[in-house]
């Protein structure tokens, strides 16, 4: 037994040595390690993704290769070079970590899956004719929603809300009667459940991610993953038939099966779409409408834009706001749009090097990268919070993509450049987000109406937008370490 135990913490030195002696090489990034054995920078990586970052693109620049659990991730934040990443298929691969994600967040294996098969399927129901009947029903749910909610208060009557919880529950609720509704879901303790899930799953996502979960964690992740899976479940979604949803629902289940996927694994997929298409649109939201209420002069020029749009149509914004939408530009309210996700998309893109590669930088400089490791791209960093593109770039500044003319500002420079990549909530290239098109709509859509038909407040006038959670650097949108107390009143007409 001793000598079992002898040989075991052997094995156990040996690997730590092995993981600790890699050394810089000749023309390699600099290479920072951390103290920690193994583990690396992993702890100050996961607690704080921007400010540990931050502190390396101090310490190294641009270019720079860490330790984080064993693995080592070159990190790159010269938005010149990012095309040198994004563009190559050969000796960067894009699907072995997101694989590595399916099955650490949903519990979820799609051996065959191809991203070029999956964006192809999205691309026809995010684009086109498919878009505009999405966002139409997308439209109607909101508006069902908001009337729900005006039935429910007077002209004369304040409600109070926390504008975080407001702006996630009415646009996670009208997206998932959009894409996975059917006509016997707009049952209101149905979606409420599917909501108060989704919250759960949701809140311990990045820890998931991580494998960080204590032992509580863990089983209130594994019943809230198994709640979703079965109300998700393609024998759910067909109680109803001939919805726009069913119809996308089913297309998405004929795609998995021609991907070869088992009936379980097609359940748990429906976790990773309902993530993946409404887990950013709330945050996001609640971002803006923080910005506009503590913001007076950013409000009184998205009211004016509003206004402006009601008096084109000769009519109230109330009754048609799509159309009205559709057919008018609104460059301030893009502009505002725009900041927002600059402040708070923070989205890490991360590619797998399967073959020795030599990264050629903007600059002229090249980097080898070895195989096995990591290769990440951090745009909140650079382009989005760097002060030598964006002046004072933690300034909420409503009319920073806009020209003196209105319109639409596109032109940005870093040392005297012009840049491609100036701000990329979205992400780039092939991988850029499919589905941003019906995400702006929506978010278009409800800030619009709730401006327009709601008296929205600040319950406290000194209030400030409350922090982000350091926690959710590198998935998606944003969300706040607290919320925002709000109050609301249907607006009187005159």
């Amino acid at each position: 037994m001793l000598w079992t135990i002898f040989l075991l913490l052997n094995g156990l030195l040996a690997l730590v040595i092995l993981y600790s002696s890699r050394s810089r090489q000749k023309n390699e990034p600099p290479l920072d390690k951390g103290f920690i054995p193994w583990l690396g920078h992993a702890l100050e990586f996961g607690k704080d993704a921007a400010k540990f970052l931050t502190r390396m693109k101090q310490k190294h620049g641009d270019i720079f290769t860490v330790r984080v659990c064993g693995h080592y991730i070159t990190v790159l934040l010269d938005p010149n070079s990012y095309d040198a990443v994004l563009y190559d298929k050969v000796s960067l691969d894009f699907s072995r970590y997101a694989q590595v994600l399916m099955q650490r967040i949903f519990s979820l294996r799609l051996p065959n899956h191809n991203p070029d098969t999956e964006r192809a399927w999205m691309e026809q129901h995010f684009q086109g004719p498919s878009l505009a009947r999405l966002s139409s029903t997308m439209h109607l749910h909101l508006q069902t929603l908001l009337r729900d909610e005006e039935r429910s208060c007077s002209p004369a009557e304040w409600r109070q809300h926390g504008l975080f919880s407001l702006c996630y529950s009415l646009l996670f609720r009208a997206g998932y009667l959009t894409l996975f509704g059917t006509e016997k879901s707009n049952d209101v303790t149905e979606l409420a459940i599917v909501y108060k899930e989704f919250r759960t799953f949701d809140s311990l996502l990045a820890k998931l991610a991580r494998s960080t979960l204590k032992k509580e964690e863990k089983r209130t992740a594994s019943l809230s993953q198994e709640r979703l899976w079965e109300l998700l479940s393609p024998a759910w979604l067909s109680r109803g038939k001939g919805s726009e949803s069913s119809s996308w629902q089913q297309s998405y289940l004929r795609h998995l099966q021609m991907e070869g996927v088992d009936t379980e694994m097609q359940r748990r997929a429906m976790l990773l779409q309902l993530w993946a298409t409404q887990g950013n649109a709330g945050p996001a939201a609640f971002w803006l409408l923080s910005f506009l209420l503590t913001n007076s002069e950013a409000m009184r020029a998205v009211r004016k834009e509003i206004r402006g749009l009601r008096l084109q149509e000769d009519g109230s914004l109330q009754r048609h706001p799509l159309d009205t939408l559709e057919h008018h530009s609104t460059p301030v309210f893009d502009s505002v749009l725009s900041e927002t996700l600059r402040l708070t998309a923070a989205a890490l893109i991360t590619r797998e090097v399967v073959q020795d590669k030599t990264l050629r930088l903007a600059s002229g400089q090249a980097y080898h990268l070895r195989q096995g490791d990591r290769v990440c791209m951090f745009p909140f960093l650079s382009p989005q919070m760097d002060p030598q593109i964006h002046h004072d770039p933690q300034t909420f500044q409503y009319d920073r993509f806009l020209n003196a003319d209105g319109t639409e500002k596109k032109k940005f420079y870093k040392g005297g450049e012009r840049l491609k990549y100036y701000t990329m909530p979205w992400g780039a290239g092939d991988n850029m987000c499919v589905g941003r098109h019906f995400a702006v709509s929506g978010i278009k859509q409800f800030v619009f109406m709730v401006l327009s038909r709601l008296d929205l407040e600040l319950c406290d006038p000194t209030a400030i937008v409350p922090p982000v959670n350091p926690s959710r650097y590198g998935f998606g949108m944003l969300q706040p370490d607290g919320d925002l107390e709000v109050r609301y009143r249907l607006k009187t007409l005159h």
